[in-house]
């Protein structure tokens, strides 16, 4: 068990310092996909409203982090022997210049296997807090490293047998790197010390269910106080402890897995997606303890319900889209529907709320923009052309876009 006193400790010597401008992590600075930016284009295409547009090497579908000035990306690049190396690498926000690329694991090590035609082998996204980012490829391993580039520790300790790949990003809390590890079999949540890559505890999955993988990223929250890791998984959503993993409630959701939307908090409730084969979209009272199946959920639906994109949530609305596209408002509070209609695509990407804006993004390269309201308004219709499954990203007054060959930023320069 992590004494309770050292966990203090690194929770108060983690506080971030992050600018308001950046986005450090998987759906940004509160994990949730919410920006304050203001002035971001609503129109664009592959030439109009781009202030710069960069080639991508190799193959990823982790979302760009943006944190002092630089972009951190993950990728695949494979060699001339067919392995495939798995590489980070950072561009300048202002021009996209490539500012450095580095070798995490080599394809060796990284023996990637097939993946799913939605996935990649590097598909998590990177983390960064002051001087460090975090990089993490799943069973393949995790790494911290400065923003020169520099590698300061690598774990590999914790290889398991994965199904479709990878997807799930990490979160911080505290003084620790905290992430899912939903393989084929015997899944379990890890934290490791942010510090030096060591293995600070790991808590087995006790669901049971006929398939154990998903690909989910965990969240953060403080309810009454008490700080928890909300970890959906198959068959069950989870709260840990952070100081040394232990479950303090769950509520279970029968067979669900292959799980991918992170969760998300407002108005004291959880928005969980439950996964395949069919998806429910579930609201949970985040205060209970033990199991609260029967006590905690406090509405659900199946219509609309996304399987991939977490979902978005601005005042009292949830905003929601569906694989196939058929995007819905809901009262965040009660479950009420208050419009439901179908966008352009297929949807991977998580949406974000700008201000009194909704941006979804379809896997065909569509991004439609929509007034975050109880009636159904569509702003724009913008198309570039290209596969698109990473999420948005925004700073610097501008938007972010990675499509299967390049990096945008949209808007402002």
């Amino acid at each position: 068990m992590r004494p309770r006193c050292l966990f203090a400790g690194l929770l108060l010597a983690a506080i971030p310092l992050l600018s308001a401008a950046d986005w450090p992590e998987f759906r940004g600075p509160t994990g949730q996909g919410i920006s304050t930016a203001t002035g971001l284009p609503i129109e664009w295409s592959a030439t109009q409203n781009v202030a710069w547009k960069v080639s991508v090497p190799g193959t990823g579908w982790s979302s760009p982090s943006i944190s002092g000035g630089q972009i951190f990306l993950t990728t695949g690049v494979t060699n001339a022997s067919g392995g495939v190396a798995l590489r980070a690498f950072a561009f300048d926000v202002t021009t996209g210049r490539a500012l450095w690329d580095t070798e995490i694991f080599s394809a060796t090590e990284a023996s990637v296997q097939p993946v799913h035609t939605k996935n990649s082998p590097a598909s998590p996204t990177p983390l960064v807090e002051g001087d460090r980012v975090y990089v993490h490829f799943g069973h393949h391993g995790t790494a911290c490293l400065d923003r020169a580039g520099k590698i300061l520790w690598r774990n590999r300790t914790l290889g398991y047998e994965p199904v479709h790949g990878n997807g799930g990003s990490p979160a911080l809390v505290g003084g620790l790197l905290v992430f899912n590890a939903d393989g084929a079999k015997e899944p379990f949540v890890v934290a490791l010390d942010k510090a030096t890559g060591a293995i600070a505890w790991k808590t087995p999955r006790t669901a049971k269910v006929k398939q154990n993988f998903s690909f989910c990223t965990p969240l953060v929250i403080t309810v009454n106080g008490r700080t928890q890791i909300i970890t959906p998984g198959s068959g069950a959503v989870t709260a840990l402890d952070p100081q040394d993993g232990r479950e303090l409630w769950h509520v279970n959701y029968g067979n669900g897995y292959s799980v991918v939307p992170r969760p998300v908090f407002a108005h004291g409730l959880l928005f969980i997606g439950t996964g395949y084969n069919r998806a429910d979209l579930l609201a949970i009272r985040a205060d209970g303890s033990g199991d609260v199946t029967d006590t905690h959920i406090v509405w659900r639906t199946t219509k609309g319900a996304p399987l991939t994109p977490s979902v978005v949530v601005v005042g009292d609305e949830v905003y929601v889209v569906a694989d196939s596209g058929v995007a819905s408002c809901f009262d965040a509070k009660t479950g009420t529907l208050h419009w439901q209609e179908r966008l352009d695509g297929n949807y991977s990407a998580s949406p974000i709320a700008v201000g009194e804006l909704i941006y979804f993004l379809s896997e065909e390269g569509v991004g439609t923009v929509v007034r975050a309201a109880r009636t159904f308004e569509k702003i724009a219709t913008n198309k570039i052309g290209e596969r698109t499954l990473a999420s948005y990203a925004v700073a610097d007054g501008a938007l972010f876009l990675r499509s299967a060959a390049h990096l945008y930023r949209i808007g402002a320069k």
